[in-house]
């Protein structure tokens, strides 16, 4: 799928901020989903959770190709660390900012792209993110 123009759309949540986290994103092709993924990270800020969402659809997208990458979030704060925006200025945020980062190489092109809470695919993976916490208990 070389050329191929995908999308990862973002999202982590932590119940009570630091709590419970997990994360959850879906990767599209021209609008299609092809794939959704979830999981639980245990107790964690909404900070780690939004950049394990975003490291977990990084790393299942290679799948899919090398082309462009356009990754959507509605964490300001990540997206804007990933821009170069804003500093990382938390210690625990910069090995995760890193690995990030790293999994940009080789594609012909990354975006990182702010949306709000409201576009219906956030939504849709903040859904995932609250399942995967409802499925723990949590």
């Amino acid at each position: 799928m070389n050329g191929m123009e995908l999308a990862i759309y973002a999202d982590g949540a932590a119940r009570g901020n630091p709590g419970p986290g997990s994360w959850a994103f879906l990767i599209t092709l021209d609008g299609r989903v092809l794939y959704e993924g979830y999981g639980v990270l245990g107790r964690t800020t909404n900070n780690v959770a939004e950049y394990n969402a975003i490291i977990n659809g990084m790393k299942k997208a290679r799948a899919y190709g090398k082309g462009t990458l356009t990754v959507f979030s509605d964490s300001l704060l990540a997206i804007n660390q990933l821009n170069g925006s804003w500093k990382v200025k938390k210690d625990h945020l910069r090995p995760l900012h890193e690995e990030v980062v790293s999994l940009t190489s080789g594609y012909e092109r990354v975006k990182f792209v702010h949306v709000p809470r409201s576009t219906p695919l956030i939504q849709r993976v903040d859904a995932l993110a609250n399942k995967a916490l409802d499925d723990e208990g949590s």
